[in-house]
């Protein structure tokens, strides 16, 4: 019960951290003229050890914002971005490399992803083996 909660807390404090800015939008008045152009893409990403999200022990939580530019607390926002742009924002496109050796140890970690992209609801949720098999995927998305 008290990683449940502590898991929740994290992930409330990060999405108002993220989410915080986009309420101002929902404020303006209808003959305002749009504050950017782009479809707000904003995201919240944890990673824990556990099989899903429910029982998972948490670890780390960062931000990522894509629109108009990359930026957040996650460590390579640009190119996370960029591969996000690339697939889409559909993360199961993620795929890991061909080259990569792990171990079958079962040490499972779950990363989730919630948040917007390109205006649109994301709610996201990946558990790997361990976290080698998590290192295969070789992209920036899940390098925090």
């Amino acid at each position: 019960m008290r990683n449940t909660a502590r898991w929740a807390a994290t992930l409330a404090l990060t999405a108002t951290a993220v989410c915080g800015p986009l309420t101002g939008a929902a404020l303006a008045t209808p003959d305002a003229a749009p504050a950017s152009l782009y479809a707000p893409s904003a995201l919240v990403l944890t990673i824990g050890h556990g099989e899903s999200a429910a029982v998972a022990t948490p670890m780390r939580a960062v931000t990522l914002t894509c629109a108009p530019k990359a930026s957040g607390t996650h460590p390579a926002a640009a190119q996370a971005c960029a591969e996000l742009r690339g697939t889409f924002g559909d993360f199961d496109t993620l795929t890991a490399r061909t080259d990569a050796l792990c171990t079958k140890q079962y040490d499972p970690l779950v990363v989730t992803i919630d948040g917007v992209w390109q205006g649109k609801r994301v709610s996201y949720e990946r558990t790997f083996g361990n976290e080698c098999v998590k290192n295969s995927y070789g992209t920036s998305v899940f390098a925090f």
